[in-house]
């Protein structure tokens, strides 16, 4: 071979660079055709996640990116508008003293139906305030959040230079993150070619999603490679939880009024100060044990809180980017972190403090759901503790909804599987929603979505539902003994008629059974002989 065949031979081996469209656009593509990551992934022989990384800020490389650039040509070819209409001939003018003919352009089917979905629950604005889905003025608030009616308004109006003004400047209060250090612009209308057509605001007109089922359809794949090997199947499983639970996710968003905003701008209180290191967000976990028992000894039950982070799925989430605010308001219908200086607690003799155990005084940052216990115990109904002092916060419009059919399809295949003692499909439940709490923050394990401010929500929100419990069983006349991270509560007294028995995640299961306190000697009988 000459020196010139084997320059031919390298060059034949390099593949030329494909142009893509950027990220959001390849998203934005594979959802107006209505695919899932997982068909994408199958289609190019990949992974969900590795279009997950592609659709947020990785690039494909080598051959798989000519195949993505063929399938995002043809997604956009697919989805084009129609070629326009031929331009008619203007009609003959009306003759003198004709009245002029008067058409009118009926309103959009999309745009009808979202209005009358949403009139019960739209409210007039006096003064605009940003979208929560374009970030542009909107004149209505709708569900509690400020938005776009129309469609258009979201979707295809590029704003004028005022208005791009209006929309960037911090709101009383209220100050953005610098350009600098976001990390990915939280767009949820999404934008990927002037000639799109337009959509909605909601996504209710997205396909059904097809998530009913895929968790049985894993399990049976699962058991079928092993050979019926429970182990081995459970094993596979667990160990694509992450993934999985992702995809769970994906389909469960479908049709959802709200994009999930995976990788906003995170504020510096939400970032490890080093490698090793947390970040200032308190989380508020119980660690308390009661200083006395009441004299004798005592039977204490150990009870189990079932699902503990399944549960806490159910909590108000930020929407999208957080954005800072002073001052000791607290608006109920945004979520995010709070810096506050916590009220004085009196009553560690016989309940554990709600913000757990801290021994340093002065502000600290907790979660919303730590807030709102705060706030909750400070009222009239149990006036156990003065108001906390609100100095500063991160927040973002909310709901306490954006996880709920992810949460109620995880439930119902855990009820399922505890009905048919399938221990498989069970750990492989578990396996998923707990992973999906503990990697949504800082983790290689799922890099699909970052949202620290979601993960320390969810587990203070366990947190807070455990302290609620031993509160229950306090007003109830139990003597609360302990109580311990998201799960564990030990109580005196006859728990039964506080707490249903068994393995749902409204019941409770007994985890242990033992012994407390010191035997009261027995009573000398008057006139009876001593030795």
């Amino acid at each position: 071979m000459s020196d010139f065949d084997a320059i031919d031979s390298l060059l034949a081996s390099v593949t030329p660079d494909v142009d893509l469209p950027d990220a959001q656009a390849r998203r934005d593509l594979r959802e107006q055709a209505g695919l899932s990551k997982a068909q994408v992934a199958r289609a190019l022989g990949v992974s969900p996640s590795t279009v997950s990384g592609w659709e947020t800020s990785r690039e494909p490389t080598g051959e798989v990116r000519a195949k993505y650039a063929y399938l995002l040509d043809g997604l956009a070819a697919k989805l084009a508008p129609p070629a326009p209409e031929p331009v008619q001939a203007e009609p003959a003018e009306p003759e003198a003293g004709e009245p002029e003919p008067v058409t009118q352009e009926p309103a959009a089917p999309d745009v009808v139906a979202d209005l009358a979905d949403d009139a019960d629950d739209v409210e007039a604005l006096a003064t605009p305030e940003p979208c929560v889905l374009c970030g542009n003025p909107a004149g209505q608030r709708v569900a509690g959040f400020p938005q776009h009616l129309d469609p258009a308004d979201c979707a295809t109006a590029a704003p004028s230079a005022p208005r791009e003004e209006e929309r960037t400047a911090p709101r009383p209060g209220m100050k953005t993150a610098p350009p600098s250090e976001a990390k990915t612009a939280p767009r949820t209308i999404r934008d990927f070619g002037a000639g799109r057509p337009k959509t909605p605001t909601r996504r209710a007109f997205q396909p059904p999603s097809e998530s009913s089922g895929l968790i049985a359809r894993s399990v049976a794949a699962a058991l079928a490679a092993s050979g019926g090997d429970v182990d081995e199947a459970t094993a596979a499983l667990v160990k694509k939880a992450i993934p999985d639970a992702m995809a769970l996710l994906d389909e469960t968003r479908k049709g959802a009024r709200y994009d999930v905003v995976a990788h906003p701008w995170m504020p510096d209180v939400l970032k490890k100060q080093s490698a090793r290191g947390a970040d200032q967000v308190w989380e508020a976990r119980p660690k308390w044990t009661r200083d006395a028992l009441p004299p004798g000894e005592h039977e204490v039950t150990a009870l189990d809180i079932n699902g503990a982070y399944l549960s806490a799925l159910k909590t108000h989430l930020p929407i999208g980017q957080l954005e800072h605010s002073t001052g000791f308001d607290h608006d109920r219908r945004r979520a995010g972190v709070h810096l506050i200086t916590p009220p004085h607690w009196e009553h560690d003799a016989v309940l554990p403090n709600p913000i757990g155990q801290r021994d340093e005084p002065g502000p600290l940052w907790v979660t919303e759901p730590t807030l709102r216990l705060l706030q909750r115990l400070s009222g009239p109904k149990h006036a156990l503790c003065e108001p906390p002092e609100i100095h500063e916060s991160f927040t973002s419009g909310a709901t306490e909804n954006l996880l709920e059919k992810f949460r109620v399809e995880l439930k119902e295949a855990r009820d399922a599987a505890i009905a048919d003692d399938d221990g498989v499909t069970l750990e492989y439940v578990k396996a998923m929603y707990s992973k999906f709490v503990s990697t949504m923050g800082e983790s290689n394990y799922n890099r699909e979505l970052y949202r620290p401010d979601w993960m320390h929500l969810i587990r203070s929100q366990a947190f807070a539902n455990l302290w609620m419990k031993a509160l229950k069983a306090h007003e109830e006349g139990l003597t609360v003994v302990r109580a311990m991270g998201t799960d564990e509560l030990h109580v005196i007294g006859d728990w039964r008629r506080v707490f249903p028995e068994g393995r749902a995640v409204t019941e409770v299961k007994v985890k242990d059974v033992y012994t407390a306190g010191t035997p009261v000697d027995e009573p000398t009988v008057p006139g009876e002989q001593q030795d």
